[in-house]
């Protein structure tokens, strides 16, 4: 039995912080960023919104457009690095927030890779029957976790949720709605590359932690730039062998939003026209696990996404873990 997606939603914070409002926090300037990156402003959310107050409004998007009742939701997976707390899992709340059942709620850290990963576990649940109606967020609220003084990472990223709502195939018959293949890996011999290193338990919250500002994102951009385009390259080729598809029957390429550059690299390494790329890197920045389903509900929602496209979607960050899902919507 086959997966498909049934719905998308999405949620941004109201607030924009352009680059200019960051140049005037570190040294820098909407040239150098946007040549760099290809930002030009990422949503910020107010002290009054939580991660799961996002991860909420985009789940009640998704399953209104799946036309699925909260109470019809048997599993809950939520892809997020910046829970509302260390305890218990965001997922938790947004069971609560949307109204669900008391169905299997739990979270899952894997960065930027996050939703490819959460969609994974998702079709492996509906495959074997274990669930038929999934719940799947990419949310972050990483400008709480940010150094805005440090301009190689505030620059970067931004606020948001995306999510899907996932459930048995309806029809098998070719080219029918489907979770056609994916493809995940993890390579910790690059985890100290992007990490918070403070925080947890191998190195407790101190007044020398927060002088240093090791409870914030840490990254060498260097080393996660050299790996992206390569990791990814290869993890979408995968995830198209798995589904029986070929490069020119893909529609649409939806990536992780990380850096334009990197986007560029990927597209043509596959060999996919730049009129298939999808982007909104310069109005959101870079939203972690989030970017992916935003990326995608928007397209869906303006009707450049259309029922029966083939969408192939991939995405790394930290750990580093990368990963590829396609889908025929």
């Amino acid at each position: 039995m086959r997966a498909q997606i049934l719905g998308t939603g999405h949620f941004l914070p109201d607030s924009v912080r352009t680059n200019d409002d960051i140049a005037k926090m570190v040294d820098t300037s909407d040239e150098w960023i946007r040549e760099r990156t290809g930002i030009r402003e990422r949503r910020i959310a107010g002290p009054e919104l939580q991660n799961s107050d996002m991860a909420a409004g985009a789940a009640k998007r998704a399953l209104e457009a799946a036309g699925v009742d909260p109470r019809e939701v048997d599993l809950i997976i939520v892809a997020t690095v910046t829970g509302d707390h260390p305890m218990p899992a965001t997922a938790v709340l947004v069971q609560q927030k949307i109204g669900a059942p008391n169905c299997p709620a739990f979270d899952i850290s894997a960065a930027c890779a996050g939703f490819v990963y959460a969609l994974t576990i998702a079709d492996s649940f509906i495959a074997t029957g274990r669930a038929r109606r999934a719940v799947i967020i990419g949310v972050e609220l990483l400008s709480r976790i940010l150094n805005w003084q440090d301009r190689g990472t505030c620059i970067l990223f931004g606020d948001g949720a995306g999510a899907v709502v996932v459930g048995p195939q309806e029809d098998d018959s070719a080219g029918a709605s489907a979770v056609l293949g994916t493809s995940i890996h993890t390579d910790g011999s690059l985890a100290p590359s992007l990490i918070i290193p403070a925080g947890g338990t191998a190195k407790p919250v101190t007044a020398e932690v927060l002088a240093l500002a090791e409870n914030k994102v840490f990254m060498r951009g260097q080393d996660i730039f050299k790996v992206a385009v390569k990791n990814l390259t290869s993890t979408c080729k995968q995830a198209l062998e798995k589904g029986g598809i070929t490069i020119d029957q893909v529609d649409w390429l939806c990536s992780h939003q990380a850096n334009l550059r990197i986007l560029d690299q990927v597209a043509s390494r596959l060999g996919i026209a730049p009129d298939k790329v999808l982007t909104n890197i310069e109005r959101v920045g870079n939203t972690s696990s989030a970017s992916i389903p935003i990326l995608l509900d928007e397209n869906v929602r303006t009707g450049k996404i259309k029922k029966g496209d083939t969408v192939l979607m991939c995405g790394l960050g930290a750990g580093i873990s990368w990963g590829s899902a396609l889908i025929r919507l």
